[in-house]
């Protein structure tokens, strides 16, 4: 089970899109979403870590979307 809340997801969709989804579906896009999260936090502490710095800066997490999924791993 994720941990990004469902109901979030579902309130998310609802208000930006007008349309509803699923628990399966909310629940899918949660798992997605963390699993997202957690290449670009692995990204975000290497590059900190280059940096010899032990906090991740908004610097960090920009660099990965700039180089991209292929590039970031």
């Amino acid at each position: 089970m994720a941990n990004i809340s469902r109901e979030e997801i579902k309130k998310l969709i609802k208000n930006k899109f007008k349309a509803n989804i699923t628990e399966s579906g909310a629940e899918e896009m949660a798992c997605m979403l963390e699993e997202e999260a957690r290449r670009i936090s692995e990204f975000a502490v290497r590059n900190a870590a280059r940096e010899k710095r032990s906090k991740v800066t908004k610097k960090d997490i920009s660099d990965y979307k700039l180089k991209g999924e292929t590039d970031a791993k």
